[in-house]
């Protein structure tokens, strides 16, 4: 059954924690307009629903579904990045990926899936039969592969079940995010870290790599003036080194990519993962 504006704006304005008077500050109304609003007594403009959502900071889907309650059309749509009026935004991706090899690099969806990948990422990957296209959650969220793939799996483990908890509740709550928090969750049971003395400045993810280790920590960028439905929900995760070790190993890679003259007879992974 179809939620009334109201109610949503209600149940919105509840999962931001704020209160009819703080919301109706935030958006130059009266918390009275706010109450009349959410109970049906009042009807919001098309510019004042957008008003409301930039201050809920809902997701664009979201101010579709509120904008539709409200009796008017969508704003937002979901493209293709390989759409003709994508060029720009697909070329600026694929130029930030290929730039940042030999460190690995890849574009994520909403539910983690594998948009695009730069070749260091590929072949990393590769190691767990993981492509483009494939869902980096499922390998996030399987206990099993984790302690094959991490050292410190628990750590890991511990940071993705927050970073999955964050990423639903800004949607408002995400079914197939909270099915995977809770699988993590459930894996971790009461374990939980309890370093000692001064935390680190970040906690790499330690890849199990044949005799060594990868240790990296990651940064995540998205498109800051992102419209599209699609585009303001990718992700692109860059990953860098944690130590000289590492380093030394991703930089390796380059000698590898020059010696290898078709896409052909270049390694699936690294050789340092078989």
């Amino acid at each position: 059954m179809d939620q009334s504006f109201g109610t949503m704006l209600r149940d919105w304005r509840t999962q931001r924690r704020l209160s009819q008077l703080a919301l109706g500050l935030d958006a130059n109304v009266s918390a009275r307009h706010i109450s009349f609003l959410e109970t049906g007594r009042a009807k919001p403009s098309r510019a004042m629903v957008l008003q409301l959502c930039e201050v809920l900071d809902a997701p664009r889907g979201t101010r579709n579904s509120l904008l539709n309650a409200a009796g008017f059309a969508p704003a937002y749509r979901r493209r293709d990045l390989n759409e003709a009026d994508m060029a720009q935004v697909r070329s600026a991706v694929d130029w930030t990926l290929a730039r940042h090899d030999p460190y690995p690099a890849l574009a994520l969806d909403r539910h983690w899936t594998l948009v695009k990948t730069n070749q260091s990422a590929r072949l990393l990957l590769g190691a767990i039969d993981l492509e483009e296209g494939g869902s980096l959650l499922s390998v996030m969220t399987d206990v099993e592969r984790l302690t094959v793939m991490f050292e410190n799996w628990q750590e890991v483990a511990q940071h993705m079940l927050a970073r999955l908890r964050t990423e639903s509740g800004h949607l408002g709550g995400d079914r197939i995010l909270d099915a995977a928090s809770d699988r993590l969750a459930e894996s971790l049971g009461s374990e939980q870290a309890d370093p000692a003395g001064v935390l680190p400045a970040v906690v790499p993810a330690r890849y199990r790599a044949g005799e060594g280790t990868l240790s990296l920590f990651s940064t995540i960028a998205q498109f800051g003036t992102a419209e599209d439905i699609a585009l303001a929900e990718l992700k692109i995760e860059l990953m860098f080194p944690a130590d000289d070790a590492t380093r030394r190993m991703l930089l390796a890679m380059t000698s590898v990519f020059s010696s290898s003259r078709s896409a052909s007879s270049r390694p699936r992974q690294w050789p340092w993962l078989r």
